[in-house]
């Protein structure tokens, strides 16, 4: 990719933080201010997320930003206009190891790269390759929800299946199944089976 005038600074922001912390709706917010700073901005999700429709990206308040559903990272390359100065990617976390080298190159070639996704699955583990993209980025926001048994601060999501906490030996993504997600705080997040998978 050649590099690009941004009229700004290039580099890598990554927002993360639980399910129902407002990740979505940071990256809309900063997208949506890019675009009032006359930037050419483009935003890409994983074609896997289709909770909102395929074409947008949307908070879970209802704020939404149009998006480009893609496969793989590699999309994400071939489908960034030779004029895009800002980059945004939700639910980073879906993406393959790929994704790093692109986001790395996207940067090099002159561009703000904004990316949001969860840091940690369900299991209070960190998500794939989430924690190098935290650790390359100029800037990392580590947002947070409410723990909807305590009400405090909660950094961990809970996956429910069938009305209980999903065990520990469970896949990491599931399509299709029958689950929800509530954010909790460390103390109220419940992992059943952790210790005799780790033992």
């Amino acid at each position: 990719m050649p590099n690009i005038p941004t009229g700004g600074h290039a580099g890598l922001e990554v927002i993360v933080g639980s399910m129902f912390s407002g990740k979505s709706e940071e990256l809309i917010r900063r997208v949506k201010r890019a675009i009032i700073a006359r930037r050419a901005v483009q935003v890409f999700k994983p074609a896997i997320d289709d909770r909102f429709g395929n074409a947008l990206v949307r908070s879970h308040d209802g704020d939404s930003f149009v998006a480009r559903p893609v496969r793989s990272s590699a999309d994400i390359s071939r489908s960034v206009e030779p004029e895009t100065s800002v980059v945004g990617i939700d639910e980073v976390q879906f993406f393959e190891s790929g994704i790093v080298d692109v986001v790395r190159s996207l940067v090099v070639s002159g561009r703000r790269v904004i990316c949001a996704g969860l840091d940690l699955d369900f299991r209070g583990e960190p998500f794939g390759w989430v924690p190098l993209l935290l650790a390359l980025a100029e800037r990392v926001d580590k947002l947070e929800a409410i723990c909807v048994v305590c009400g405090e601060a909660a950094t961990r999501t809970q996956r429910i299946v069938n009305g209980v906490p999903a065990f520990f030996d469970e896949p990491i993504i599931v399509i299709g199944a029958q689950e929800a997600y509530e954010a909790r705080c460390r103390g109220c997040h419940e992992v059943p089976r952790r210790t005799a998978v780790e033992a």
